[in-house]
């Protein structure tokens, strides 16, 4: 396993990053339960995995139990990168909610408690918060840092002009940097390429893609109708790529191409590709079975050669912006 830089920062993290949010959320029947997610948990680790993800809503919760308690059992936690996010609701309150001094300073807590662990190494905002000033929220993450809960601070999704106005929030203020970002991105949606990779490899800023496979378009074949019990369920997913179906087809297809060729599962192939990128950091890589955490460990193995890359690049058309 491979070891880079977390943006600007000192941190080193794994080249794949495993995402957490299908452990524990029993209420999903696609989702493993706490037996079913820890063997994964562990190979990772073993695998030489440092860097995980998860988030306070992931379950209301759970995701983030079952994580800790694999980690206290697994590994020191010294060891291990663990992210965390927050913004999405924990209660029907009108402040269990979104970024305001008041429910960061509850949500980091109440995460610290689920982990089970006195730190946070990242810290992330999940989304941006329409209702709360910029600056009160990054005075806010400041402090959780200097009281000593979490150690970094990062973000996630959102439009590269608002991630602009965070930065230069927190350097004109004299606060805490994010040093991550968390983009949708993947070879069947772009759009971040368009300015928020841009920001982010302009101010040395981590680059952490989530749904690296686009729910799992990117590993099989293209279905024109969906045929896993998660793609049946998944009215979000479904939503996203509902728009452009030739085109994605064109894109998948070429993957498969590609993939045949070099004799290697597609998501290996469509992993190499993000890995390609200088600016990407680390692929979030959510996992339900063996074979997709083999599949992601073994990407990092895989280059792709500039002609390669092209032929997986060219099908490829503008798409609304999705995933806020």
């Amino acid at each position: 396993m491979d070891y880079v830089n977390l943006g600007n920062s000192g941190l080193k993290v794994s080249r794949i990053c495993l995402g957490c949010m299908s452990f524990g959320l029993q209420k999903r029947r696609w989702i493993l339960d706490e037996e079913q997610s820890r063997p994964i948990i562990r190979r990772a680790l073993e695998a030489g995995i440092n860097f995980l993800d998860t988030a306070n809503m992931y379950g209301s919760g759970e995701s983030e139990q079952v994580t800790g308690r694999a980690l206290k059992e697994f590994a020191r936690r010294d060891d291990v990168v663990i992210a965390t996010k927050v913004y999405y609701p924990m209660g029907p309150g009108p402040n269990s909610r979104g970024l305001s001094r008041k429910a960061i300073m509850m949500e980091v807590d109440a995460s610290l408690r689920r982990l089970g662990t006195d730190y946070i190494d990242l810290y992330q905002i999940h989304r941006w918060d329409d209702s709360t000033p910029i600056e009160e929220t990054v005075d806010a993450l400041h402090d959780v840092v200097k009281a000593g809960k979490a150690r970094y601070l990062g973000a996630s999704t959102m439009f590269a002009w608002q991630f602009s106005k965070a930065l230069h929030v927190a350097d004109l203020k004299g606060r805490t940097r994010f040093v991550s970002m968390q983009p949708h991105y993947n070879l069947l949606y772009r759009e971040e390429e368009r300015e928020m990779l841009g920001l982010c490899k302009a101010e040395a800023i981590a680059v952490l893609p989530w749904s690296p496979l686009a729910r799992g378009r990117l590993a099989r074949p293209w279905q024109s109708e969906p045929g896993t019990e998660r793609a049946k369920l998944d009215e979000w997913g479904n939503s996203v790529y509902a728009g452009t179906v030739d085109a994605d087809k064109k894109v998948v297809d070429a993957l498969g191409d590609l993939s045949d060729k070099r004799g290697l599962p597609r998501a290996q192939v469509a992993l190499a590709w993000l890995l390609s990128k200088p600016v990407v950091t680390a692929p979030i890589v959510g996992v339900t079975k063996p074979h997709h955490l083999e599949d992601a460990l073994s990407a990092s193995g895989v280059k792709l050669s500039n002609e390669e890359i092209r032929l997986l690049e060219a099908p490829y058309v503008p798409h609304p912006v999705a995933g806020f």
